[in-house]
Parts: C-alpha cells; sequence; structure tokens
C-alpha cells in the first residue's frame, strides 16, 4: 500500500496505542526498525502505580490497549496505598514480560487496518497539500495525511556502561539516527535526557529465602475487571542496599558516565540511579529495592530502584553487598541512555507540533518517563492524528477531565526539564478522578471519538445505573433509627455489615459495591471538591504581591524555591511557573484566604 492515513513511528507503548487508535477509524501504518520489538518493556515488566495505574484505568476508559495486554499477561496484582483513601489507592500489575510483547505483536500485527512496515525514518516533508512523506534511510517515501512520532529513546540515542558508549536505542538495538534533523531544521527545540535500567540477575543465583517476599493479593483486581487466570500466580520480594554498597560506589563515582561529565542529558528526579540515590541521600545507609519477576517462564529478575550507569565489573561487586544476592550472576547489565526530546510547550494540546502542523508527538520524545505516560499520549496522539487526517475538527482533553488531562497540561504549558513522571500530587482534584471512576468520567467521551463501540458504552452506562440504584436503596432504608446510608459512613462499616443488620440491595458486582461505598463514605469530600473546583476556576487572577512563601506551610519544597526566585504576581502567573503543582496553588489558595479574610484581586 502507498498512501495511508496515519503513519505511526515507533512501536513502544505510544506506538502501539496511537497506531490502535488511529486504526479505529483511519488506515494505518506502523513504521518500525524490527517488528519483534513491538510491545517491549525494557524496563521493570509491570504496568501502574501510583499515579501511573489512573493513568491506565483512563487509557483503558477511552478504548485503549494497555490495561487489555496487562491483565491479560498478568503474573502479579496488587493494590498500593488500600489503606489510604481512594484518591491515593493504584493497582499495580507485575507481567510476564515477554509474554506482554507477544500478546501486543498479535493484536497490532494481526490488525486489518495497520499496515507493519519494517525501515527506519530518515526526513519528513511536507507534501505541500497539509499532507506528510516520510523518508526512510533506503529511500522509499511513505504518504499520509498525519504522522505521529513515537522515537521513545531512540533519537540518536547512546547507552553507557561506565565510562563506554555505543549509539544504541536500548540494549541490543539500533538508534534513529536521522529523525532529530527535520524536528530541529523546522525550529523545535531539542533536548538531552537521559534514563536508565537496572541489572538482571539469574534467578538461580537468588538466595530468595533471604529475602521479604511480598504475595500478591488474594482477590486479583486488573484494569479491564477481568484480571487474567494468572494474575496471583508470583510474588515479589524486597531487599536492600548496605553500607558496603554505599562505600563501593562512593568509591568508584569516576567510574560513573554521569558524575563523571561524560553524559550531558538530565536525569528523571523520581526514579534516580543507585549511585545519584547514594550521593543525594547520603544520609540514609540503606535504600530499599524491588526484586521482581521478569516472567514465570524466564530465568531473570528485575532489581527495581538499582538503575546504574556503572561498568559491568562493578556492577557484579555492588550486587553481590545486597542481602540475597551474595552468589548473584547477572545476566544482563544495566545501563543509561541518552536520546533526543522535544521541546513540549511547542506542542498543542493533543500533541500537534506548532511548527509542523500534521505532525504529532508522543511519549519519551516528549519528556517523559514510563509505560503509562507513554500509552496516554500515543492515545491522545493517535486519535488527534487520525481525527485531522479524516477532516474532524481536535478535540483536547482538559486538565479537569482526569490524570491525562493534567499529563497533556503540564506537558504544554509548563514543559519539563527532566524526564516527566505523573504522580497523584500532581493532580489537584484526585478525588474527583479517581481509578474506579475513570470509565464513568471518560467511556462517553471515548464514544463520542470513535474510540468505544455501543456495547462498552452501554456497559458502563448499565453499571452506573446500578450502582446509583444501590445508593438511592441505601437513602430509602433506616437503620438503629438513621438512614443506612448515614450508618454507612462509619469507617469501620461495610455494605456486608449493613447486610447482615437486614438491609437489603440490588444485586451487584464487586466493582459496583465499591463505587457505591465510595460516593456515600466520600460525599462530603466529594462535594467539597466540587466546589473548590468551580472557586479555583474563579481564583486565576488573585494577586500574589508581598506573599512570604515561607510561610506556606503546605507547599512543596521546589515549589517554595521557584516562587521565591520568580515573584509572580497572580495566582495564574504562579500556575504556569515550571516545578509548581496545582496542589502548590490549592495550598496558596488557602493561605490567601486565611491572610487577608477574602480574595485580593490583583
Amino acid at each position: 500500500m502507498s498512501g495511508w492515513n496515519v503513519i505511526v513511528i515507533g512501536g513502544g507503548h505510544a506506538g502501539l496505542e496511537a497506531a490502535w487508535a488511529a486504526a479505529k477509524f483511519a488506515r494505518t501504518a506502523l513504521l518500525v526498525g524490527n517488528p519483534a520489538t513491538v510491545g517491549r518493556m525494557p524496563c521493570n515488566p509491570a504496568v501502574g502505580g501510583p499515579g501511573k495505574s489512573q493513568l491506565v484505568f483512563e487509557v483503558q476508559a477511552l478504548g485503549g490497549l494497555m490495561g487489555r495486554l496487562a491483565d491479560e499477561t498478568a503474573i502479579h496484582t496488587r493494590v498500593l496505598n488500600a489503606s489510604k483513601g481512594p484518591a491515593v489507592q493504584s493497582l499495580r500489575v507485575q507481567n510476564e514480560r515477554d509474554a506482554y510483547a507477544e500478546r501486543a505483536q498479535d493484536v497490532i500485527l494481526g490488525h486489518p487496518e495497520i499496515n507493519v512496515v519494517r525501515g527506519e525514518a530518515a526526513d519528513l516533508e511536507a507534501d505541500g497539500q497539509g499532507g506528510w512523506w516520510v523518508v526512510t534511510t533506503d529511500g522509499r517515501r511513505l504518504h499520509a495525511r498525519s504522522v505521529v512520532v513515537a522515537a521513545g529513546t531512540f533519537m540518536r540515542g547512546v547507552t553507557w556502561y561506565g565510562r563506554h558508549s555505543r549509539a544504541e536505542g536500548r540494549q541490543g538495538e539500533p538508534p534513529s539516527r536521522f529523525l532529530s534533523a527535520p524536528l530541529a531544521r523546522a525550529g523545535h527545540v531539542l533536548k538531552r535526557y537521559k534514563t536508565g535500567t537496572p541489572p538482571r540477575v539469574r534467578a538461580d543465583s537468588v538466595r530468595f529465602a533471604d529475602l521479604l517476599e511480598i504475595p500478591a493479593d488474594p482477590q486479583p483486581r486488573g484494569f479491564t475487571a477481568r484480571p487474567g487466570p494468572r494474575a496471583a500466580e508470583s510474588p515479589t520480594w524486597q531487599t536492600q542496599t548496605t553500607p558496603e554498597t554505599h562505600a563501593l560506589i562512593q568509591a568508584n563515582l569516576h567510574e560513573s558516565p554521569m558524575y563523571a561529565g561524560d553524559i550531558e542529558g538530565l536525569g528523571p528526579r523520581y526514579c534516580p540511579s543507585i549511585e545519584d540515590k547514594v550521593v543525594r541521600f547520603a544520609h540514609h545507609d540503606r535504600h530499599l529495592l524491588f526484586v521482581e519477576p521478569d516472567g514465570t517462564q524466564t530465568s531473570e529478575v528485575y532489581l527495581q530502584g538499582f538503575s546504574s550507569s556503572l561498568p559491568p565489573t562493578l556492577q557484579d561487586r555492588l550486587v553481590r553487598t545486597l542481602p540475597g544476592f551474595e552468589q548473584a550472576v547477572i545476566q544482563r547489565y544495566a545501563y543509561a541512555v541518552e536520546y533526543d526530546v522535544v521541546d513540549s510547550t511547542e506542542l498543542t494540546l493533543d500533541l500537534e507540533s506548532r511548527r509542523l502542523p500534521g505532525i504529532y508527538t508522543a511519549g519519551q520524545i516528549n519528556g517523559t518517563s514510563g509505560y503509562e505516560e507513554a500509552a496516554a499520549q500515543g492515545l491522545i496522539a493517535g486519535t488527534a492524528a487520525a481525527r485531522r487526517a479524516a477532516g474532524l475538527p481536535a478535540y483536547p482533553v482538559s486538565r479537569e477531565t482526569g490524570y491525562i488531562g493534567v499529563l497533556l497540561d503540564d506537558l504544554v504549558f509548563r514543559g519539563s526539564d527532566e524526564p516527566y513522571r505523573m504522580m497523584t500530587s500532581r493532580v489537584e482534584h484526585r478525588l474527583l478522578v479517581r481509578q474506579d471512576n475513570a470509565d464513568e468520567r471518560l467511556t462517553p467521551l471515548g464514544h463520542q471519538l470513535g474510540l468505544v463501540d455501543d456495547a462498552t458504552l452501554r456497559e458502563v452506562e448499565g453499571k452506573y445505573g446500578r450502582v446509583a440504584a444501590g445508593v438511592a436503596a441505601l437513602q430509602r432504608q433506616r437503620l438503629h433509627g438513621q438512614p443506612a446510608e448515614q450508618y454507612l459512613r462509619r469507617p469501620e462499616c461495610t455494605l456486608d455489615d449493613l447486610e447482615a443488620l437486614g438491609v437489603t440491595l440490588p444485586p451487584l458486582s464487586a466493582a459496583e459495591r465499591e463505587a457505591v461505598e465510595i460516593r456515600v463514605k466520600y460525599a462530603g469530600y466529594i462535594e467539597r471538591a466540587q466546589r473548590q473546583l468551580g472557586s479555583e476556576s474563579r481564583a486565576r487572577g488573585l494577586s500574589l504581591a508581598d506573599v512570604d512563601y515561607t510561610a506556606v506551610a503546605a507547599l512543596s519544597n521546589e515549589a517554595r524555591e521557584k516562587l521565591g526566585r520568580a515573584r509572580p504576581l497572580t495566582v495564574e502567573q504562579a500556575a504556569r511557573v515550571p516545578g509548581v503543582r496545582h496542589a502548590d496553588i490549592s495550598s496558596l489558595l488557602v493561605h490567601l484566604r486565611r491572610s487577608s479574610g477574602e480574595l485580593r484581586e490583583a
């Protein structure tokens, strides 16, 4: 086929979602160097976690792919922060690493509307009529109305093992050598970022009896409400660094390309290398590490929290200082990778280049880290690219929509000076945009955009109709002289307790029962959050003149530092200062009310 509606460049998690979304209503090509690498999990073999599971639930609600792949290949599931409120509870799914990629390839390579094209993109040329040519290194010219660039860590990628480097996008795979040039030629500012991955250790060389075992939840959860049949098959484990580990790192910092000045790229603040942890947190003599299986059918375990760019021979010594790893054999060594990213402030909210209309970027090329952030961007960019190709208007997702909206807003209006990671603390109205209500919030939008079919929409509408009926049943019945709804608000009380006392409920699934409990128990907090959302939208022009940021106790340290330096005049200006989160803006508004008794207009 010589022409498509959309061409997606790259087969990682962003490229997968972009192709999957675009193919729902456009002829799509997926341009990859090697189809056998589509869907690989080059870092931790897991999906979800704090801030990230919310993204995956939203991707799933919008008709995306990641949640389905994660559930089908799950070998361990846990709800993190289960003892806390629903706003910060997060599902984490450990996956069979190889099976995840195999399943992704089955879905994408077998899709009737996706043509997988093998090749390396060398250039992007406008056709003069609103479309684009993607020129490959072997001279082919592939045409489409829209193009999604999801190049991951491959653009001029360089991997580092100690002071030695080689041109790679990731271990064993060639980089994208030429794709940076057309972006830079159009005026895009390119930056160098750095990320890394820990060593993989042979499982038969680890003394698991010396590790703390973390079992899977006895009742597995999933992103699709249908967790796979092996979702509780494997535990994970914990170990920790030792003073010997730290001393060995301190004595060999000159072997680190980052500390030796070889790497110019900026690394992640919230997922640092082990050498960075030891330097930045020198007052700690131990750091917690997670030992995660790469799968039940593989021979490797993944040492989460031990990312490093130190030389392989030193990695051998370091790993053997860890409890349970005294005889460890590293099967694949850790490495750092340095790569080009675009300045995300040069994009629109649907990730279209302001300089190259019709070119969209998604994933780590936009300065983010993580599979989940990449998938969310891929879905948005693929949908927008397909809508453009079909002559449909853009439909950008607003910040108030949820975690995906916050991700897009942060990237476009704030940008990043380090790899961006989604966290619950970035989401100011997280009680309103929980993982448990993602389908209620976003499935109607997915249906409107053409990403969700009629049957799925009816299923979600039926679910929340039953939830509403459950809440109404509690409002009608009384228990010990008070409405059953009010009785349920006691912290120790559950729906099971009410039913044992004679309260009757309509038939509800486990997910629907959870939704009823959340709506009733947190009704007051949810109403307050909705009022706050309304008031904050009116408070953007308020004055910050003479505010002492050291007196605003709830500000993050980063925000206090950045605001003190920038000295914004209004709340709106403060909201655009890089490093200032919306939770910090909420704290400023509370401070203004308390200090003056009223909100001051600028």
